[in-house]
């Protein structure tokens, strides 16, 4: 089985995760405990094995009790190429 390809900010997101649950002091075994999950789901997601929708994504927020706005905040304040301004309506 092939690896899933992922674009750098899907990577980000995943760090932010991971470093999000670390920060908390938590395993994945107890995020997986506080979700009513196996271990193996946040194994996953972790690993960019499977993708989380925003519900899931704001419930793991709240098990790694991390801000879920100020994660969203953080990856959509990063450039993001050939994305282009509102103004100019040129690349930056």
């Amino acid at each position: 089985m092939r690896k899933p390809i992922h674009t750098a900010a899907q990577e980000r997101f995943l760090a932010l995760l991971k470093g999000a649950r670390k920060a908390a002091g938590l395993t994945q075994a107890e995020v997986a405990g506080r979700l009513k999950k196996p271990q193996s789901f946040v194994a996953k997601y972790e690993n960019g094995e499977r993708r989380l929708d925003v519900l899931e994504f704001v419930a793991v927020c709240r098990a790694i009790e991390a801000d879920a706005a100020e994660m969203v905040r953080e990856i959509a304040s990063e450039s993001m190429p050939g994305r282009r301004s509102r103004k100019s309506g040129r690349a930056s």
